[in-house]
C-alpha cells in the first residue's frame, strides 16, 4: 500500500486522492461477465494505491451497474467517492434517471452528482440543490469534455455556486488553462479532469519515443504518468480520472499521484506537439 497525494475540495476542505478512475467504455460490460474480474482488478489497483474517486454516468451504458456491483462485492463502497451524472431533459425525467443511478450504484447517498455535458442544466441543478439540502447527494457540479463548450461552461461557473466542475485538460488540449482553471480556483470549485491523455493520439505518438531523462526527475516511469503529472501541475486541479479496463494500467496511472508534481514552469518546451 502506498500513499497518494490528496487535494482539498474547496467548498468543505474534505480531501480527495489526485488520481481516480473514469468508467466510460471500460466498464460498459454488463452483458460480458467474463470481463468483470478485470474491472474488479482495476478497482483493487486504484484502492490499493490510495485512490478512491470513481466517475460514471447513465450515458455509459451498463457502467453504473457494473461499478455498483463490483464496489459492493469488493466491500469498497464505504471507501469510495462515487461520482455520477444526470443526462436528460426535464425535471421528472432527471429525478427518475437519478433514482435509477442510486439503485444501480447500490447506494443511498451519491458523493457527487453532476449535470452531464450541461444538458438542461438549469432544471437539473435546481433538483440537485434540493437533493443536496436533503442529504441525498453530498456535492453537486457540472461537466463537459470539449473546448467548444468552454464558453458555456464559463458562464455557468460564473452564475452558479458549484462544488465541482469536470472538464477536459491535457498536454494536447490546454484550453482550460486560459480561463476555466483560474476561474475554478477563484470561485472555490474542485476540478475533476477528464480526457487527461487528450484524444489518445498524443500518448500513442509519445509511446513510440524513449522516455526522456527528465521523467525520472519527477518520479515517472511511463509516458502515461508523465501526462498525468502534467495535468496535476495545475494547482486548481483536484483529481484526474483516466479511464481504463486494465488493472496494470490503473496501477501505472496511480503512480503519478505518489509524489508532488513539478510546477507548471517545468513543462516549458517539454511536451509541445
Amino acid at each position: 500500500m502506498h500513499g497518494m497525494l490528496e487535494r482539498p475540495i474547496p467548498s468543505t476542505g474534505e480531501t480527495l486522492p489526485v488520481i481516480g478512475c473514469g468508467t466510460w467504455l471500460g466498464f460498459d460490460v454488463g452483458a460480458r461477465r467474463a470481463d468483470w474480474p478485470a474491472r474488479a482488478g482495476v478497482l483493487r489497483a486504484l484502492f490499493d494505491a490510495g485512490g478512491r474517486v470513481v466517475d460514471s454516468s447513465p450515458m455509459y451504458g451498463t457502467a453504473e451497474q457494473v461499478l455498483g456491483e463490483l464496489l459492493h462485492a469488493g466491500g469498497l463502497r464505504e471507501r469510495a467517492f462515487v461520482a455520477t451524472k444526470v443526462w436528460t431533459t426535464g425535471r421528472e425525467a432527471g429525478m427518475a434517471q437519478m433514482e435509477r443511478s442510486f439503485a444501480l450504484l447500490r447506494t443511498p447517498v451519491i458523493d457527487l452528482m453532476q449535470v452531464h455535458n450541461l444538458v438542461d442544466w438549469r432544471t437539473q441543478l435546481a433538483t440537485l440543490r434540493d437533493w443536496k439540502a436533503r442529504g441525498r447527494v453530498r456535492y453537486i457540479g457540472v461537466t463537459h469534455y470539449t473546448p467548444s463548450a468552454h464558453a458555456e461552461l464559463e458562464k455557468v461557473m460564473r452564475a452558479q455556486p458549484l462544488d465541482f466542475v469536470q472538464l477536459d485538460y491535457s498536454a494536447e488540449d490546454r484550453h482550460a488553462r486560459q480561463r476555466l482553471l483560474p476561474l475554478a480556483a477563484e470561485r472555490g470549485m474542485a476540478v475533476i479532469v477528464n480526457l487527461p491523455f487528450g484524444g489518445g493520439g498524443l500518448l500513442k505518438s509519445l509511446s513510440r519515443r524513449p522516455l526522456p531523462g527528465w521523467a525520472a526527475e519527477i518520479g515517472c516511469t511511463t509516458w502515461s504518468q508523465v501526462l498525468l503529472k502534467f495535468v496535476l501541475s495545475e494547482p486548481a486541479v483536484t483529481c484526474v480520472i483516466p479511464g481504463t479496463a486494465d488493472p496494470q494500467h490503473m496501477a501505472d496511472n496511480a503512480q503519478a499521484g505518489r509524489d508532488a508534481p513539478p510546477d507548471a514552469a517545468f513543462w516549458a518546451g517539454k511536451l509541445d506537439p
